[in-house]
């Protein structure tokens, strides 16, 4: 049997005959031989219709119509507000916004508050998608993949340079497209807070660095500072040494307290882990446990030399201050850390595991430090 249709005063009738009568829908649908979900969709509408045709006298039923004025007032504003990046005259951006959105809202509302046609809207639904579009799932899924194995912190110059490494032909401003319309965007780094204990009467190597960090190779140039990171058991502290030819973190080691054993265990670390040469350089701020007679006696054993920033010179440290930039943005200021040892495991995690081993630096030519020191080689 086709598919019959109704008069609205057909559909006015029914309606009554359910509203008066006393009999169910159930058995008003049966005495018109319609379908009862039919019936009932009838009755729906036309309840909602007489809500937002008010005022009414009863106060009850005009509290009902302004609520449900407002739901669809703010479903509306919602749906416009999130769609906005969405627009600048594209149709299909448009349809496919209208196929996500608010799957209450009608069709033709969501059509009429777009300026589009329902007509568009359900050709370009029944519309096969095509090889463009085909492509852009197919980059989405790697893309998606990537972003999450990177700890949300690739931005599209890097995204570009691990698929097209990984066999992908695709271009950065296509990679940059499809990453802003499925809202995927690097964490931002924020401004960072650093201290530094330099009232000591401790002696202080000259400069020998003067802001020059670069490096014909591994083990010139080695870099050292520490950081804090706030837990709910009190702060943590992070002391790193860092070799300045690859950003490569090569010691490191956390306390929760900032004292010289911190700074003497990250640099113990790098000497077993690098077993640098003679005529080494090292370079760190003033603080006091750089000083230390501890500290400048392991670098004298290994003949190191001592290098320090000028005083109150932040930028005379700068590379290392920017690899604690990025730990902080990446991991740190990501998520509420309840101890210090879950810190200290997820900091351990991240430098062994993704910072040195897989992080791209744009200043290595997007290749990760243990990548740029093996070409070195």
């Amino acid at each position: 049997m086709g598919m019959r249709k109704f008069t609205e005063d057909f559909k006015r009738e029914a309606v009554r005959l359910v509203q008066t009568s006393g009999r169910t829908i159930e058995q008003v649908a049966d005495d018109l031989g319609i379908g009862r979900s039919t019936l009932g969709k009838w009755l729906a509408k036309h309840r909602e219709a007489d809500l937002l045709s008010g005022p009414h006298e009863d106060t009850a039923r005009e509290l009902a119509r302004l609520r449900k004025e407002n739901e669809i007032l703010r479903a509306e504003r919602d749906l416009l507000k999130k769609a906005a990046a969405f627009f600048a005259g594209n149709k299909s951006m448009t349809f496919r916004h209208i196929d996500t959105a608010e799957k209450a809202m009608p069709i033709g509302r969501k059509c009429a508050l777009f300026g589009v046609s329902v007509s568009g809207y359900y050709a370009w639904k029944s519309r096969r998608p095509s090889r463009r579009q085909l492509d852009d799932m197919v980059f989405l899924a790697h893309i998606r993949s990537q972003f999450s194995l990177s700890h949300e912190t690739y931005g599209s110059p890097r995204m570009t340079v691990e698929l097209q490494e990984d066999g992908i032909t695709v271009g950065r401003h296509r990679v940059a497209r499809l990453m802003r319309e499925n809202g995927l965007k690097a964490r931002q780094k924020r401004r960072f807070k650093k201290t530094t204990d330099s009232a000591h009467d401790g002696p202080v190597a000259p400069n020998m660095l003067d802001q020059d960090f670069a490096a014909g190779g591994p083990d010139q140039k080695w870099g050292a500072d520490i950081s804090y990171i706030w837990t709910a058991e009190g702060w943590l502290y992070l002391a790193v040494v860092v070799d300045l030819f690859s950003r490569r973190i090569v010691g490191w080691a956390t306390s929760d307290r900032m004292k010289k054993d911190l700074a003497l265990t990250a640099l113990k670390r790098a000497l077993a882990t690098r077993q640098p040469l003679p005529g080494l350089i090292h370079h760190s701020d003033r603080g006091s446990q750089y000083c230390s007679g501890d500290y400048r006696k392991l670098l004298a054993n290994h003949k190191i030399v001592a290098s320090m920033s000028g005083k109150g010179n932040c930028y005379d440290n700068a590379m290392v201050e920017t690899v604690f930039k990025t730990i902080k943005s990446e991991l740190i200021w990501r998520t509420i850390w309840q101890s210090r040892s879950q810190a200290d495991n997820a900091i351990g995690r991240y430098i062994d595991g993704f910072y040195n081993p897989v992080r791209r630096h744009s200043a290595l030519g997007y290749r990760s430090p243990c990548r740029f020191e093996a070409e070195a080689a």
